[in-house]
């Protein structure tokens, strides 16, 4: 047992674990990417849409994932703890804790939200778009957050390479209903922007069921108990919700920021908002691979503190950092070197491509800043204590928000200018997290 939940820190355990999440979230950020080419032939107003209807949905996608950074936390811990009966006990807490937030997503999304987007949504047409769809979209978060789950416990016993089977059915689900559903295609009705939202919502049931499947087959769920004795357990329950609210919090927050930044990015027109949305894809895309390495700080510091090896973690950080800075290196090189080429793919006119070139080379340099923030952030998650890693994320988060609105909104510069947030953003993110782990304050933390 303990060969398989306890992790060393060499660069092959980290690539071990690391890759199979990256291909694992890659291939949804390439699903967002085929979604928008779609829309984007569809009309450069679906494409600019998708803009505000993507980042709202990631507001509480990434609720999910800050609940599941906990959960991964928790249960890499009692992995290199050796406990694995605690495992079950707390993934099974968590299944009620995602429930409850997905329904309260929902609520917000059909009663709530709408009355915001008509205040700030200047765009009649726009708005009714918006409204519509997400009325569909959101009922994908009751699937989402039980397949984030489930990609949490698998990362955190070790067997990260099993994500790739559950994200590979969504992928192909989601990339033939978007093609069926919006242009109506295999006899399935014509549906135009809302068919993006119905092929999505199927696409992650279809995820969700297959790892399912795989948990079963491989045994995972007799070994650690899943799905048995759905009681309350009023201790895990406070467990999860301390270390997993503040991240969920810090998520939200985060993302609503750039729900922030695409509203004032609306008010700049249609080109802008179209622009930015392939900005964000770029992001996605190309982040994968980064955001694999910050996951794998956040398991694997959380398992090594479990075994007792607080000295080690520093240069386990090191380690990953260089590997995540060498993916952007690459990345940055490629986006710069075929910036036209990339944007070309979304069939818009050159008005599109000419103010896209540059936000792009902003946004690669923004990555470079990426690789090394988001490893030395999810280090402060990976040792327990979520409430110094929402501090670290409102600090920068509140710097990021003042800084779109003087250049987007009161000097109305360019969306170049204002991609330029990012680097403001990354930069905090860094600085602060690396001043509490060199600090060893974290040492006194115990979950």
């Amino acid at each position: 047992m303990s060969e398989k939940l306890q992790v060393d820190f060499s660069y092959r355990q980290i690539l071990k674990i690391a890759l199979p999440i990256g291909l694992a979230l890659l291939v949804p950020q390439f699903n967002f990417i085929i979604n928008n080419i779609f829309l984007g032939h569809l009309s450069e107003e679906a494409l600019a849409t998708a803009s505000i209807t993507g980042v709202y949905y990631l507001i509480f996608a990434g609720i999910g994932f800050g609940l599941n950074n906990g959960l991964q936390s928790l249960i890499s811990r009692r992995a290199g703890e050796n406990r694995p009966e605690e495992i079950g006990k707390i993934f099974n807490q968590g299944v009620f804790v995602s429930l409850a937030i997905a329904s309260f997503g929902i609520l917000v999304t059909w009663f709530i939200a709408p009355l915001i987007f008509k205040s700030t949504i200047h765009s009649e047409q726009v708005l009714i778009d918006v409204i519509r769809f997400l009325r569909i979209r959101i009922f994908g978060l009751l699937f989402l957050y039980i397949y984030q789950m489930r990609n949490a416990l698998l990362v955190g016993i070790n067997q990260s390479r099993l994500l790739v089977i559950g994200t590979f059915a969504e992928a192909v689900a989601n990339v033939v209903f978007d093609y069926a559903l919006i242009f109506g295609h295999f006899g399935l009705p014509k549906m135009g922007f809302d068919g993006a939202a119905v092929a999505s919502v199927i696409a992650e049931f279809i995820g969700m069921f297959v790892i399912f499947l795989v948990i079963r087959s491989r045994g995972i769920s007799q070994k650690f108990s899943l799905f048995q004795k759905f009681t309350i357990d009023k201790h895990y329950l406070k467990l999860i919700v301390t270390i997993s609210g503040p991240l969920a919090f810090q998520h939200a927050i985060s993302i609503i920021s750039w729900f922030f930044f695409y509203i004032l990015v609306e008010h700049h027109g249609q080109t802008s908002l179209a622009v930015s949305n392939t900005m964000r894809n770029i992001f996605g895309f190309f982040g994968s691979f980064i955001w694999a390495f910050s996951s794998t700080t956040n398991s694997m510091v959380s398992n090594i503190i479990g075994q007792g090896k607080k000295e080690e973690v520093v240069g386990l950080i090191t380690r990953i950092m260089k590997l995540s800075c060498s993916v952007a290196v690459i990345v940055f090189l490629f986006l710069n070197i075929f910036p036209a080429a990339f944007l070309s793919i979304y069939g818009q006119n050159e008005q599109f491509i000419s103010l896209g070139i540059p936000a792009l080379r902003v946004v690669a340099v923004a990555m470079l800043f990426m690789s090394v923030g988001t490893i030395w952030l999810n280090a402060v998650t990976g040792t327990g204590n979520g409430r110094i890693t929402f501090i670290i994320e409102l600090i920068a988060i509140s710097l990021y928000c003042i800084y779109v609105y003087l250049v987007l909104e009161l000097n109305r510069l360019s969306i170049v200018w204002g991609w330029m947030s990012e680097l403001i953003y990354w930069s905090v993110l860094f600085t602060l997290s690396y001043w509490y782990i060199r600090s060893k304050r974290w040492h006194a933390t115990v979950i």
